[in-house]
């Protein structure tokens, strides 16, 4: 059979019609978590801490993250000695920038709800953070933990990446009598953890490359706070899973379980996790630490 060039111009129109078929693809989803910026980074040299949470929603998998507001947010706080509370206050937070779902202390409020950093003074100082939001309660319960200044931090000359890396030498002292965690942040959404199980009550120096070369003059401020265990492991976690490539407490990769619980249905005002309701839980975290800040500008 013979086909006429009009016949053949249809057929193959048919044909590549047919391939032009339409493929879904099925991505995650899920009702939005609520997310909990909540690390306050306290200066001891400062009235007051730096309190400042943001909380926003998860959304679809290629969705930007909204930012989302809350019914009511407060952070309380007491220094526990043998048992017995010595000293407690509390702080109302307010969203003082509406649409920004950032949180800070309410200062319309009838009284200062500012924290002083005198409370950080003791080590033993609890801060609770309870959250009211779209009919849901959610709570955190974290210690301040105390850190160590940066004894030095300077450029080096080594490469570990290739020749575009750029070395960073840093020093400092662990804090006697005590096992200590600590999280650095080298900037641009870069950190590290450590813990002083090979260099306890000594001074510890080591290397930290950025895999790029920085223009000459740059200036790059290095942080070292302290953390508890469980700070320590989470951080370690959202690390592995984001490659460095997020912010803290920006989803990851995968989900990773912070200790901000949802404790809407619980009956038990003394059992505060998820336990047995896997299901329920926001992302994020809560944590009060002690920072120190060293800059070191990059040379030729």
């Amino acid at each position: 059979m013979r086909l006429t060039g009009l016949t053949y111009i249809i057929l193959t129109m048919l044909i590549f019609t047919s391939c032009e078929e339409v493929i879904e693809v099925e991505t995650p989803s899920e009702s939005p978590r609520l997310i909990v910026e909540g690390l306050i980074r306290v200066d001891q040299s400062e009235p007051f801490l730096p309190v400042r949470i943001k909380v926003s929603l998860t959304d679809n998998f290629f969705g930007e993250i909204p930012v989302t507001n809350l019914d009511n947010i407060l952070i309380s706080y007491q220094e526990i000695e043998d048992g017995v509370i010595s000293f407690s206050g509390s702080s109302t937070l307010a969203e003082i920038a509406p649409g920004t779902g950032i949180y800070e202390p309410d200062p319309d409020f009838f009284d200062d709800q500012r924290i002083p950093t005198v409370v950080t003074f003791a080590e033993e100082t609890v801060f609770n953070l309870l959250i009211s939001h779209q009919g849901r309660r959610y709570f955190a319960e974290t210690r301040y933990v105390s850190s160590v200044p940066i004894i030095s931090a300077q450029q080096g000359n080594a490469t570990f990446f290739g020749e575009d890396d750029t070395e960073i030498i840093v020093l400092f002292a662990d804090q006697p009598n005590k096992d200590n965690n600590y999280i650095f942040d080298f900037a641009f959404n870069e950190y590290l953890v450590t813990s002083d199980e090979f260099y306890k009550d000594q001074l510890f120096q080591f290397s930290y490359f950025y895999d790029r070369q920085f223009e000459p003059d740059t200036e790059i401020e290095i942080t070292l706070m302290g953390a508890d265990r469980n700070f320590y492991n989470y951080m370690d976690q959202v690390i592995e899973q984001s490659e460095a490539s997020q912010g803290v407490f920006q989803t990851p990769v995968a989900t990773v379980r912070g200790n901000i619980f949802d404790i809407t249905d619980l009956d038990n005002n003394q059992v505060v996790d998820n336990t047995g309701r896997p299901e329920l839980f926001p992302l994020g975290y809560f944590a009060v630490v002690q920072e120190y800040r060293q800059k070191v500008t990059i040379r030729e």
